[in-house]
């Protein structure tokens, strides 16, 4: 999955959202809606102002987890839930019959009562009644979590488990595999229907959706699961040596002897039937369109790397305790293609690990921002140049692009795949570090992707002072996402278009593109 998230207790998703009528507030202070003129792409990161460069940006507080919402829509950070007091006596393994309420954001849990304590449950549907087993919580507690371990009433939205490693107590890799593909989706768009209105004060209608979540790539046939996860991190159980996934919120490890949703050219691998002795954790990658495999290897500690041998050509990397990556054979980065290009992602890289991902949320991107000869445009949070690149086609040789990339080898490989185009340039740094100093006071179009816990108010302040014709936001957290579309509305943007896909399916995840507007007009 794109994105990495602590744990913490989700939120409710309710089945009545509030409405608002989602009108932005008036530009922020500051703010330049409505200026054309061109950015200076010539100016370096140190020709700013001085008095831009003293002024520090203070990223708005990210959440401590993508379910914990720490931010209120309009206003002040939300006071800071107290920690759960110690003590009680422990309630795991109790079991009481409950009414299963509306999905939460994150985890993949409904939401439950019980003696007007609430219960996280997994492995059940809202409307359900069910069995449930605590596996988390004490007397004290505020809350419970707990898997269903007996359906009295079904959903009709329930199925039997594809996988038989799906189910409480086992693999905690997929949130629904109980549950049928148009269900899942079902629950993924109610899901960001709430944050929207929680934290963005919106109606799908106001925030430019029209509340359905888009299926990506075909439709497997009935009682089959969409292969479609290119990178899979297996762990390796210290006492077999084979290797299998986590358990949901615990270190133990669930043996398998195939993961149904991962790509075939990771299958063809045969990794679950070697022995990684030695080894604590194994990463698979089959690249799309083309045949590089990779395997990343991470030893425990003081024990050297096993000999591997394997059938297919793969290359193999070695991962140490300081996080660094040392070829062992072959490549040192796998080639993707995508959007009509090859592009070089390197050990460690991001890409989106649906093979259809790119191009699904390039074309959105593009038939958002409707890209026009000669423009201007920012790429924030670029990664390897997926957008940069694209927009660089469509404004052609009379635009620029600049792209914004803190990872040193990510800034390398951005620069690598886009060599051929001149408009563009690539810059490695901090988004809200660098940003102010570039002295780009204007621009047309702007592409943001940032990571789960979003751009913060301070970094979409400046956004918005841009005076951008229109603005792409790509999100992995609806949670994220909401929380930054009330910033932009304060700093006079609103929300033309929505779009979520499926680029996850089996788990609670799912992608956004959101396109933003002045709400009043450009001048």
């Amino acid at each position: 999955m794109p994105c990495r998230r602590q744990q913490g207790p989700p939120h409710v998703t309710r089945n009545t959202p509030p409405r608002s009528s989602g009108r932005p507030r008036p530009n922020a202070k500051g703010s330049k809606v409505g200026q054309v003129a061109r950015p200076r792409w010539s100016a370096q990161p140190g020709e700013a102002k001085a008095a831009e460069a003293r002024s520090p940006e203070t990223k708005a507080a990210a959440p401590r987890s993508p379910q914990a919402k720490a931010a209120a829509p309009r206003g002040s950070q939300a006071k800071a839930a107290a920690p759960r007091g110690p003590g009680g006596e422990p309630l795991v393994g109790e079991r009481y019959e409950v009414e299963i309420g509306a999905v939460a954001h994150g985890g993949g849990h409904c939401v439950a009562r019980h003696e007007g304590r609430v219960l996280f449950v997994r492995h059940a549907l809202p409307g359900e009644r069910v069995v449930v087993e605590v596996t988390e919580g004490t007397t004290k507690s505020r809350f419970l979590r707990a898997d269903a371990v007996e359906v009295l009433s079904p959903a009709k939205d329930r199925i039997e488990p594809p996988c038989r490693f799906a189910g409480p107590g086992k693999c905690g890799g997929c949130d629904w595999q109980h549950v049928t593909p148009g269900g899942q989706r079902k629950l993924k768009a109610a899901v960001l229907t709430e944050q929207l209105a929680q934290l963005a004060g919106l109606t799908p209608a106001e925030a430019g959706w029209d509340g359905s979540v888009e299926p990506v790539g075909g439709k497997p046939a009935p009682g089959q699961v969409p292969a479609w996860r290119t990178r899979v991190q297996y762990t390796v159980d210290p006492e077999s040596g084979r290797v299998g996934l986590r358990k949901h919120r615990s270190h133990e490890v669930q043996l398998v002897d195939r993961c149904l949703i991962a790509a075939e050219g990771i299958t063809e691998l045969g990794i679950e039937s070697r022995d990684w002795t030695g080894l604590a954790s194994v990463e698979a990658i089959a690249a799309t369109g083309s045949s590089d495999r990779q395997l990343v290897l991470r030893p425990l500690p003081g024990e050297q790397l096993p000999l591997v041998e394997l059938d297919r050509p793969v290359s193999l990397t070695r991962v140490d305790q300081q996080e660094l990556y040392h070829r062992v054979h072959g490549r040192n980065f796998v080639r993707e293609r995508a959007v009509e290009r090859t592009w070089r992602v390197s050990n460690g890289g991001f890409w989106q690990i649906h093979p259809e991902a790119p191009d699904t949320l390039v074309d959105a991107v593009l038939a958002g921002l409707d890209p026009q000869w000669g423009e201007n445009a920012l790429d924030l949070y670029c990664g390897v140049g997926l957008f940069a690149g694209a927009l660089a086609e469509r404004v052609g040789e009379e635009g620029a692009v600049l792209g914004i990339e803190s990872g040193k080898q990510a800034v390398a490989d951005a620069r690598h795949n886009l060599a051929g185009l001149e408009q563009v340039r690539i810059e490695c740094d901090k988004v809200e570090t660098l940003l102010p100093r570039t002295g780009i006071t204007e621009t047309d179009l702007i592409v943001l992707d940032p990571p789960r816990a979003g751009a913060g108010r301070e970094t979409v302040r400046h956004l918005a002072s841009l005076s951008a014709r229109r603005i792409a936001y790509v999100a992995c957290d609806p949670a994220a996402l909401a929380r930054d579309l009330a910033f932009f509305a304060e700093g006079g943007y609103r929300p033309v278009s929505l779009r979520a896909f499926d680029l996850f399916p089996m788990t609670h995840h799912f992608e956004c593109v959101a396109i933003l507007e002045p709400a009043f007009g450009r001048s």
